[in-house]
């Protein structure tokens, strides 16, 4: 569908005023249409590719990485110009387009879930119109409550996807799914208004996007030419490889290894989203004004790498329970991210610079489940001999294993790298440099924004990602 098209639908009517409740009930509805999914989805893995099932889980993830990973920058970009609600209905509209297919042709729905990611940067969307509508101090509250609606959205749906799949059937669950998506779609195209001023589109239209914005990897080629926004991107990098492995494996490793039966897991997963909700919403905010931004996301990163050691060598069913809650605790890492990335990006560029950061967490939800799945296949670790409908407990070897999870063991050493990263995050302001020859293309209105005068000399006239602002 054309963007053009797009853009006059999305033109229609709304009332109100944009408000961060708009994204937090988007996020809400599209991740509970999938957290529906979780049992079908499965079963449908399992009757569709019988042999290295995680192999090829790994492949279709690390396609639709690539893909969102490519199509990021650009979408965030766009939507600088044209507008976030555009670029919102088309996220959303794609990222749900498979669930019907699922119980039609798996294989179709397998395919279109690997190019679904040209268009799976909801949250990059989301947390650009977010920035758009809040002030500076509001916006780590902001995303965590976007942060926390994505866990609340996991409270209960597997659980239920679970119930209707073993007391109805699969085709259920998804026809339940299915029409979730269908409001989530409708919710953003009749009452989701836009959030970009129009005195900020307006001036953007007379300046095209360019190759360079397009370009993920001139993205970060221009990433590193900004020390604190390359700092931040690895930091990204390196804690949500192993979170995106750990999300596509946990499920199966907890039945196989850990004996969890379906009940227990889905109570688990009842438990861990109403922490994280908590976490990221009354702790994050209590952190914040405490200790401060950076701190805040260097002690969630602290909770991560405790809770992935813990996975690694945990071999009882209580030591998971007690991991779970510290994992709860670590989902503040990324809301506090992205709102340090908010406080030090141009206005004009939110969509640009938030892009980027899904961008990346797109090429590691590619990369993490592959990886997690070879670490296993490499310990011997089988998760794809049981049959994920099989509410029993498994009948696996009796013998404990030094380190029954060594993918999460991987992971801990992962976000420790990402930890001694992050502490050289500079905490105190610096003076970017800002020239009046690159801000010339910005549109008139921001450009007399950004002329400053360096406070020393520089090596040439390129302009960083993110203004100087306190971590």
């Amino acid at each position: 569908m054309p963007v053009k098209s797009i853009k006059d639908i999305t033109m229609m009517k709304t009332t109100g005023r944009a408000k961060v409740s708009h994204a937090v009930v988007v996020i809400f509805l599209e991740f509970f249409a999938w957290g529906l999914l979780t049992t079908p989805m499965l079963t449908v893995l399992h009757e569709t590719f019988p042999s290295h099932t995680f192999l090829m889980n790994g492949l279709i993830q690390g396609v639709k990485g690539l893909l969102s990973f490519m199509s990021a920058p650009l979408i965030g970009a766009l939507s600088d110009v044209w507008g976030r609600k555009s670029f919102l209905l088309l996220t959303v509209f794609f990222t749900c387009a498979p669930i019907p297919l699922m119980r039609i042709s798996p294989r179709w729905y397998f395919a279109l879930i690997s190019l679904s990611g040209l268009f799976s940067v909801t949250f990059s969307v989301i947390f650009a119109y977010v920035a758009d509508i809040t002030e500076e101090h509001e916006r780590s509250t902001a995303y965590g409550l976007v942060s926390a609606t994505f866990a609340a959205s996991l409270v209960t749906s597997p659980a239920i996807g679970a119930y209707l799949s073993a007391t109805y059937d699969d085709s259920l669950v998804v026809l339940v799914a299915t029409v979730i998506a269908v409001l989530d779609i409708c919710f953003v195209l009749l009452v989701v208004p836009e959030s970009l001023p129009d005195k900020m589109r307006l001036s953007s239209l007379g300046f095209p996007i360019s190759w360079e914005q397009a370009d993920p990897f001139a993205s970060l080629r221009k990433v590193g030419q900004d020390t604190t926004v390359l700092l931040i991107c690895v930091t990204v990098f390196l804690s949500y490889l192993p979170e995106a492995g750990q999300y596509s494996s946990f499920f199966l490793y907890l039945r196989q290894v850990i004996h969890f039966n379906s009940a227990t897991i889905a109570a688990f997963i009842a438990m861990v989203g109403i922490l994280s909700i908590i976490a990221q919403t009354l702790l994050l905010s209590l952190l914040m004004r405490t200790i401060g931004n950076k701190n805040t996301v260097l002690l969630g990163l602290g909770f991560q790498m405790f809770q992935l050691a813990w996975y690694g060598f945990g071999s009882e069913p209580w030591m998971m329970w007690a991991a779970g809650t510290v994992a709860a605790l670590s989902s503040i890492s990324f809301p506090a991210v992205s709102a340090l990335v908010s406080h030090c990006t141009d206005p004009t560029q939110q969509g640009a610079v938030q892009g980027m950061i899904t961008g990346i967490r797109g090429l590691c939800n590619g990369l993490g489940p592959a990886l997690f799945g070879f670490i296993f296949f490499l310990f011997n670790v089988e998760l794809n001999e049981l049959d994920p409908t099989d509410s029993s407990i498994p009948k696996g070897p009796t013998e404990k294993l030094t380190i029954p999870g060594p993918p999460f063991l991987f992971g801990a050493c992962s976000v420790l790298l990402a930890l001694l990263v992050a502490v050289f995050i500079p905490q105190q302001p610096r003076v970017a440099v800002k020239t009046c020859s690159t801000s010339s293309a910005r549109p008139p209105s921001a450009a007399g924004l950004q002329c400053h005068t360096p406070s020393t000399p520089s090596d040439d006239d390129i302009e960083p990602l993110l203004q100087d602002s306190s971590m």
